[in-house]
C-alpha cells in the first residue's frame, strides 16, 4: 500500500523538457522537487539564442502532437491553450530534389491529395488507405504502449490484441511500410525522411513509424507565439507556479550512492546534497560515465546511438520570399546517404533541414530580415575524429548554398548578418550529448519500449532516468510523456 508522498524530496539533474515535465508531474503528486541544472536558462537542447533582434531556437524546431502539452498542463491544473498562443504552419513542409521535383505537405486534405496526384496515380484511395492503417498504429501506439511503464515484452504487449499487434508492421522497416501503400520513390522518400526527426534510417525503423509523418498531417504543425523556447519558458513558469525550485548555472559533479541505494548528489563547488530520490535528465549514457563513474569503453560497446549533427544559425539581411517555414532538400541517391550516415561518413549529397520560422513569427527576426536555422545530420564524434572543421562546415555551407540556388535561392556569406555553428563537439559539451549523438539511443525494433534503457536504475535504488535515451524515446512530445512516465514510476515504487 503506498504512503503518502507528502516528505518526499527529489532532485533532477538537469532542466530540459523531461527533466521539466517530471518536475511538473512529481510537484502535483504532493514531493518536494528541487532541479539543478548546468547552463544559464532551463530548455536542454531546446534552448535558444538571442542576437541584434534574431531569435534562434536551438533544438526543436517545431510543434506537433499538442495534445501532449494539452496533457502536461491540464497536470498543474492549468489550461496550455489560454497559456501558449499557437500559430498554425500550413503547408507543414516542402521537399526538394535536385531535379527540380518538389512535393508540399499539407495538414488539409484536399491541398494534400492535389499533390500526391502529381507523383502517384489514384492517389486518393492510396492516401486514404494510408490514413486508416496510420491512424491505427496511432491509436494502438499512444492508447496501449508508449505512455506504458513495461520491463517485458510480455507485460508490453500484453494489453494488445494479436489483431492489433499484426498492425503494427513491427518486422518491416519504415520504407517497406510506405511501399504497400506509395509506388512513387518521391513521395516515400519524402514521407520516410522523417525517420531523420529521430535521428535514423527509413531503412532500419520499423513500419510503425509511419505515425510520424501521419501524426503531422493529422494534428498540424505549429509554432509557439515567439518561437519554440517561448514554449519552454512557460513550462518553466509553470513548474516554478507549483513550488519547483529550479538552480540554473548548478553543475552537478557526481551522483552518490551506498550499497546500492541513492545518497544524493555532489555539485561543482563540493558540496553534498542529500536525496534518497534523484532524476537524472542528463543523457543516460553520460549520466553512466561523466556522475556514476563507468567506463567510456563499456558505455561505447553497449550503447548505439543515432547521429550527430551541425546546425547553422542565420540572421539573413534580407527576406527570402522563395522558401517555405520548412524545408528539406533530399539527395539524389536517398539509401546512398541514409547507409553512409549509418557507417559513419558525411554523405555525398548531404540531406538538409531549413527551418525559417521568421516566416510564420515576424518578430523573431528584424523587419525586411529572415531567421534562418540549417540542420545537416552528421556522424557522431567518435567517428569525425580526423574531421577538420573548419575546412568540413565551409564545405557545408558551400552545399547547402547550391542546393538553395538549384531552386532559386541566392544566398551567400554577405547575405549573412549572424552566424553561430555547432558541430557535434559543440552539442556534446553544450548538452553533455554523449559522443555528440543529437536525439540519443537509436529507435530501432529492438531498442523501443521493453527493449529500451529503463527509467530507472537496476542497481542503484532510488535512482531514476528521463530525457531521449530511455522511454518511450526522443523528441519534445516524447521526453514530455517520458517525465510522466518517470513520475509515475517513482510512485509505484514509494511504499
Amino acid at each position: 500500500m503506498m504512503t503518502t508522498t507528502k516528505n518526499k524530496r527529489v532532485t533532477i539533474i538537469g532542466a530540459g523538457l523531461g527533466g521539466l515535465s517530471a518536475a511538473i508531474h512529481l510537484r502535483s503528486a504532493g514531493f518536494d522537487v528541487t532541479i539543478y541544472e548546468t547552463n544559464s536558462q532551463v530548455g536542454g537542447r531546446a534552448n535558444k539564442i538571442d542576437c541584434n533582434g534574431f531569435t534562434f531556437d536551438t533544438g526543436p524546431s517545431l510543434l506537433n502532437y499538442p495534445w501532449v502539452f494539452e496533457q502536461l498542463f491540464a497536470a498543474a491544473g492549468r489550461s496550455f491553450k489560454e497559456e501558449v498562443p499557437l500559430i498554425p504552419v500550413d503547408p507543414s513542409v516542402k521537399f526538394f530534389w535536385r531535379n527540380g521535383k518538389h512535393l508540399t505537405l499539407s495538414s488539409q486534405f484536399s491541398p494534400f491529395l492535389r499533390e500526391l496526384e502529381r507523383f502517384e496515380k489514384d492517389a486518393g484511395p492510396k492516401l486514404c488507405r494510408f490514413f486508416k492503417s496510420s491512424a491505427e498504429q496511432y491509436r494502438i501506439v499512444f492508447d496501449k504502449l508508449v505512455t506504458k511503464n513495461a520491463d517485458n515484452p510480455l507485460q508490453w504487449f500484453g494489453n494488445l490484441a494479436l489483431s492489433e499487434i499484426s498492425k503494427l508492421s513491427l518486422f518491416r522497416s519504415l520504407n517497406g511500410e510506405l511501399k504497400k501503400y506509395f509506388k512513387s520513390p518521391n513521395v516515400r522518400e519524402a514521407l520516410g525522411s522523417y525517420a531523420m526527426y529521430l535521428g535514423g534510417s527509413p531503412f532500419d525503423l520499423p513500419g510503425v513509424f509511419s505515425i510520424l509523418p501521419y501524426g503531422e498531417l493529422a494534428y498540424g504543425l505549429w509554432l509557439p507565439k515567439g518561437g519554440m523556447y517561448a514554449l519552454v519558458e512557460k513550462i518553466q513558469k509553470l513548474a516554478e507556479d507549483i513550488g519547483v525550485e529550479i538552480h540554473c548555472s548548478v553543475p552537478v559533479q557526481r551522483i552518490e550512492a551506498v550499497n546500492g541505494k541513492c545518497k544524493g548528489i555532489v555539485t561543482s563547488d563540493g558540496t553534498f546534497h542529500p536525496y534518497d530520490i534523484v532524476v537524472s535528465n542528463v543523457d543516460v549514457p553520460t549520466t553512466k560515465t561523466k556522475l556514476l563513474g563507468e567506463t567510456n569503453k563499456k558505455i561505447h560497446q553497449s550503447w548505439k546511438m543515432t547521429c550527430g549533427v551541425v546546425t547553422m544559425y542565420w540572421g539573413i539581411k534580407k527576406s527570402l520570399p522563395e522558401m517555405a517555414h520548412h524545408s528539406i532538400f533530399l539527395p539524389t541517391q536517398y539509401a546512398k546517404a541514409f547507409r553512409q550516415l549509418r557507417d559513419g561518413s558525411f554523405p555525398d549529397d548531404i540531406p538538409f533541414y531549413v527551418s525559417i520560422p521568421s516566416k510564420t513569427d515576424p518578430s523573431l527576426a528584424p523587419k525586411g530580415s529572415e531567421t534562418m536555422f540549417v540542420l545537416v545530420p552528421s556522424p557522431l564524434i567518435s567517428q569525425t575524429e580526423s574531421v577538420g572543421w573548419k575546412k568540413k562546415i565551409a564545405e557545408l555551407k558551400h552545399s547547402v548554398f547550391e542546393r538553395l540556388a538549384l531552386h532559386g535561392v541566392e544566398l551567400s556569406n554577405d547575405d549573412i548578418a549572424i552566424e553561430e555553428i555547432w558541430t557535434p563537439d559543440d552539442w556534446s559539451n553544450k548538452f553533455a550529448l554523449h559522443d555528440g549523438s543529437a536525439f540519443g539511443a537509436v529507435h530501432t525494433l529492438f531498442n523501443v519500449g521493453p527493449f529500451r534503457h529503463k527509467n530507472y536504475d537496476r542497481k542503484i535504488s532510488g535512482l531514476y532516468y528521463v530525457g531521449a535515451s530511455t522511454a518511450p524515446g526522443t523528441g519534445m512530445p516524447m521526453v514530455v510523456l517520458g517525465g510522466a512516465m518517470t513520475a509515475e514510476r517513482i510512485l509505484s515504487h514509494v511504499h
